[in-house]
């Protein structure tokens, strides 16, 4: 070494990349839950419903909104649609026209989660956004973890992951960073993210029903 001891490095540690994810809260929205509650409740009586990530749940169709907001979730799916967008074109930026002249678009479905029942990690291709609103938390056990979150993967994590499994890339915090990133939601609460973003739900530990409203949101070019 010798001639070379003294040799330091300085440098600034850079954050690239960042992935938009909005966590909000519809205030007022008692009867805006208590609408979709009904629609939902009354459809999966009627419909078995389809297999996607759901594990142990039932999933509708993607009709809930149906043709210029005339579907089976109704006025409240229509207006639940309508404040997701918003937030999309607030997240959402394109070169040389503005978000807002663009025709979005919307599929919407609901969730229905008993006691047990989970999504399996998934994301949505082909489409821009994703969005959750949550209508019904079931109820939460006496003790314990409630579960139910829902969880985002970083996409950066699973190759040096499954070499490595100890190892994590140290943030601009000086701290290593999760791999995965759970988000405890409430009633009224609407999470908005990137279609791409993997992402599922933890196993309902509570008793009753968990529902959620998702959505695919995009623009036609």
């Amino acid at each position: 070494m010798g001639e070379y001891d003294g040799i330091r490095v300085r440098a600034d540690l850079l954050g690239l990349y960042e992935t938009p994810v909005l966590h909000g809260h519809l205030a007022d929205s008692q009867a805006l839950t208590a609408a979709l509650a009904a629609a939902i409740r009354a459809k999966r009586a009627a419909d078995p419903g389809i297999a996607r990530s759901n594990v142990g749940g039932w999933h509708s169709a993607t009709d809930m909104l149906g043709t210029a907001g005339m579907g089976w979730g109704g006025p409240a799916a229509a207006t639940l649609a309508e404040t997701a967008v918003k937030m999309c074109k607030r997240l959402s930026w394109f070169e040389g026209r503005d978000a807002a002249s663009y025709e979005w678009t919307v599929r919407m479905w609901a969730n229905v989660s008993p006691a047990g029942a989970l999504n399996m990690s998934h994301a949505h291709p082909g489409v821009l956004w994703a969005a959750v609103f949550y209508v019904d938390m079931g109820t939460p056990p006496a003790e314990g973890e409630a579960g139910g979150e829902l969880f985002f993967e970083d996409p950066r994590a699973p190759v040096p992951y499954m070499r490595l499994p100890g190892f994590r890339l140290v943030g601009t915090d000086g701290q290593p960073q999760p791999i995965e990133r759970r988000v405890v939601t409430r009633v009224g609460d609407l999470v908005v993210f990137p279609a791409w973003t993997r992402h599922g739900v933890r196993p309902h530990l509570g008793t009753g029903d968990r529902i959620s409203v998702a959505m695919n949101i995009d623009v036609k070019a």
